[in-house]
């Protein structure tokens, strides 16, 4: 309990120092952060802080401690803090994620051992990240000045307060000393081992930590307030645009996009809707689909069994990196995806010019 007291009094004490520095920050202060020279030094402590003391603990305990049991520690934690998303979303309204929430808790602490094992998020529950600061922000309470707390780091006057109140939601502080302090200094490491990738980007990164971290954590606030975080719909359904036996009509794939594939490709069945292929054109004339023929007749065979392989190659090629990269490829080769060619189709896609070049 006394060290509770300290460390909120350390942060009001802050938070003084830095309304009262307000004043001397010098014309050049930015807007939406009036207190810069008191918060980078603070910033700095911070970061000598860290680099010092916490990291080296961190890259230990990772060193130390195999993947799993890590992994169990950081579900333990974040099982206790869907109390604290739970009782923000209440009081939000939001009563889709509150209970998304309340069921995320309960399935973790009784098939999850406590929380040790996520069987939540695998079973199609999401994991939100609620905070009374939040809470405040979706009623319309502005963020105020930014505020970099010692110990705390990054904050604002709203996010301040709203870590007050939120001591009430944390289950830790209602256990035995004995306890709740040995929980406390693990929740921090297993936290900071967590952001280790995070800091090496940052350091590569950031030309001024400062900024980064000051804009970084703005926006970060804004994209929870606005709830991008839980409206995470799926992906529309592309289908694949190069099956031919679905296809819904002319003109169109079976998924309704429209249907790019080369109406004067022979053997594919793609623009008239799964017709059957066009005939070869005749010499010196046009083809089928109204277009002028511009082949050279006496190297029909050569270039059609080039450009069908030249197509194959490129759609199995792109099929390995998803549908839209076939659907590039199959565009600009002009040939069908590889998962609607078979034999039979790409023998007679040869065989076509073959038979025109010996036709009399």
């Amino acid at each position: 309990m006394k060290k509770k007291q300290a460390a909120l009094t350390m942060a009001a004490a802050s938070l003084t120092l830095l309304v009262t520095s307000g004043c001397a920050t010098g014309p050049d202060r930015k807007p939406g952060d009036p207190f810069e020279p008191a918060n980078r030094a603070i910033f700095t402590f911070n970061d000598a802080l860290d680099t010092h003391i916490a990291q080296p603990i961190a890259k230990g305990y990772q060193k130390v401690t195999p993947q799993p049991i890590r992994q169990a520690i950081t579900n333990f934690f974040s099982n206790l803090g869907d109390v604290s998303n739970f009782a923000n979303d209440l009081l939000q309204l939001k009563i889709t994620d509150a209970t998304e929430d309340l069921m995320r808790l309960a399935m973790n602490s009784t098939f999850g051992l406590g929380g040790l094992i996520d069987f939540a998020t695998p079973a199609g529950l999401p994991k939100h990240h609620q905070d009374f600061g939040l809470t405040m922000g979706h009623y319309g309470v502005p963020a105020g000045p930014y505020l970099v707390l010692p110990v705390f780091g990054p904050s604002s006057v709203r996010d301040g307060i709203g870590m007050g109140v939120d001591v009430k939601f944390n289950i830790l502080n209602y256990i035995e000393p004995a306890v709740r302090n040995p929980m406390y200094i693990a929740q921090f490491v297993s936290a900071r081992a967590d952001l280790l990738g995070a800091t090496d980007l940052l350091q590569q990164a950031a030309l001024d930590k400062y900024s980064f971290v000051r804009d970084a954590y703005r926006q970060q606030r804004q994209s929870l307030i606005r709830g991008s975080q839980s409206n995470n719909a799926p992906l529309p359904d592309y289908g694949d645009p190069g099956a031919s036996d679905d296809n819904g009509g002319a003109g169109k794939s079976g998924n309704g996009l429209p249907n790019y594939d080369d109406p004067g490709e022979s053997g594919g069945a793609g623009g008239a809707g799964g017709a059957a292929a066009p005939a070869a054109p005749a010499k010196g004339g046009a083809s089928d689909n109204g277009l002028p023929n511009y082949e050279d007749p006496g190297e029909g065979s050569a270039n059609g069994a080039a450009a069908a392989g030249a197509g194959a190659g490129a759609a199995a090629a792109a099929g390995t990196a998803g549908v839209a990269a076939a659907a590039a490829a199959q565009a600009a080769s002009g040939a069908p995806a590889p998962v609607a060619a078979s034999a039979p189709a790409a023998a007679s896609a040869t065989a076509a010019p073959a038979k025109a070049a010996s036709a009399p």
